[in-house]
């Protein structure tokens, strides 16, 4: 696959000059696949985390997204940007640190990005059965059968390969923003305060770190892109060399600023339009803020708009982490001394991927569960962390070194970290 990615690179790369002297549609698409990656059911399921700690914590969360978001991603981007020429984010951990570490980064970072495959085939399969359920009004197929077709069409899309799912992403993005922003105004007449209820009085310092604390790791997740990071920088590197670091800043900081800004006008148009009641309610029926409000208000518009944009959001991201969970597991199967032929190799990580996304999705677990504890200490380790140590020991990545931004990273991951174990062990 990789060789067919790259063939498509290198057309993409002869047909339009790499310069930075202007934005061009390539960079676009980029930045709507980036987009498209990170907004999914982490995102839609904000709103019920994040609003349930209350107003405080959720206005420092926001002012902390941006930052945190961008310094994070960009970090691991100069990381598979200071490996060799084509080399994708397990090739430059090996070529780094060494075979041995190679391999148990190549396996961390397939279990970290994984599991929210897992979590996508969930979502997808209750969002559609709630739809087919309460909007039309119809008996869903059995779980298996339902869940079994969604995500073989999801596979399908994943055959015409991974060029072709990063523009299916960034134009399904379009249609998406304009969604969720005319949800989020449609929602402003139903302000009823909801949230700031609880801003009337400030919390206890100690109660307000402790919220924190512990809703970092939804907020990581939620704005998480990393899976199709690796694949981002090779593609930057091989069109623009030695500008792609400039030129990949500009791409994520402009993908971050258009998600951080939509995100979080959605999740407080949402949190002023539910109470904390509802909620709890949201999080205990295992939906996305988006089936709730649609079988919340009796409105035939947003009763059909909603779970479609849910629809379309956790498909988008589906393709987008299979990308990284691919990546990951052909990069294990490479590392054990096997080398299949590269369409064989494909054939085995699909059918893999199908058959264990379709178990998880018939079983049903709980979804924001899977999310806290699932992936989320090596997410944080590979995003946060990995970087900037190699920042401090790679001689690659030694000008990057005395910046303030990296020590915020470190203290966001550790956060995140020291958050998700004590989630595991309370």
């Amino acid at each position: 696959m990789n060789d067919q990615v790259n063939s498509v690179n290198e057309r993409y790369a002869a047909a339009t000059p790499a310069t930075l002297s202007s934005w061009n549609r390539h960079d676009t698409t980029w930045m709507l696949g980036l987009f498209g990656t990170a907004i999914g059911a982490g995102t839609l399921f904000l709103p019920i985390n994040a609003g349930l700690g209350g107003f405080w914590p959720l206005l420092i969360l926001a002012l902390l997204a941006f930052p945190m978001t961008f310094y994070a991603h960009r970090g691991l981007t100069r990381f598979v940007l200071s490996g060799r020429e084509g080399a994708d984010i397990t090739e430059v951990v090996e070529e780094h640190f060494g075979i041995k570490a190679g391999a148990l980064i190549t396996l961390l970072y397939f279990f970290a990005i994984f599991p929210i495959l897992l979590i996508y085939s969930v979502a997808l399969t209750n969002t559609v059965g709630s739809f087919m359920e309460h909007q039309l009004h119809i008996m869903p197929p059995p779980r298996a059968v339902l869940s079994l077709v969604l995500i073989l069409g999801l596979l399908a899309v994943v055959r015409c390969g991974e060029q072709m799912i990063v523009k299916a992403m960034s134009l399904m993005v379009y249609p998406f923003i304009v969604a969720l922003l005319f949800l989020a105004v449609f929602l402003i007449p139903h302000w009823n305060g909801g949230i700031l209820t609880t801003a009337s009085t400030l919390p206890e310092p100690s109660a307000l770190l402790h919220t924190l604390w512990l809703a970092i790791p939804v907020m990581v997740f939620s704005f998480n892109h990393s899976p199709i990071i690796s694949a981002f920088a090779v593609d930057q590197k091989r069109r623009y060399g030695e500008h792609a670091e400039q030129r990949s800043s500009q791409i994520l900081s402009r993908a971050h600023a258009l998600m951080v800004v939509m995100v979080l006008f959605f999740v407080f148009s949402c949190v002023l339009t539910l109470s904390p009641a509802q909620l709890a309610e949201a999080k205990a029926q295992n939906l996305s803020i988006l089936s709730y409000l649609a079988n919340h208000f009796s409105n035939p518009t947003i009763a059909f708009a909603a779970p479609l944009i849910a629809f379309v959001a956790i498909s988008k991201s589906f393709l987008g982490h299979y990308i990284g969970a691919s990546e990951g597991l052909k990069g294990l199967i490479v590392k054990s001394g096997k080398r299949p032929a590269a369409k064989t190799l494909d054939r085995m990580t699909a059918a893999f991927m199908l058959v264990v996304c379709w178990i998880v999705a018939t079983l049903n677990p709980s979804i924001l569960g899977m999310i806290e504890t699932l992936g989320g200490p090596v997410i944080a380790a590979i995003l946060f962390l990995m970087p900037m140590y190699a920042v401090r020991k790679i001689p690659a990545m030694a000008r990057y070194r005395g910046q303030a931004s990296n020590v915020f990273v470190v203290a966001v991951g550790l956060v995140a970290i020291s958050a998700l174990i004590y989630s595991l062990s309370a």
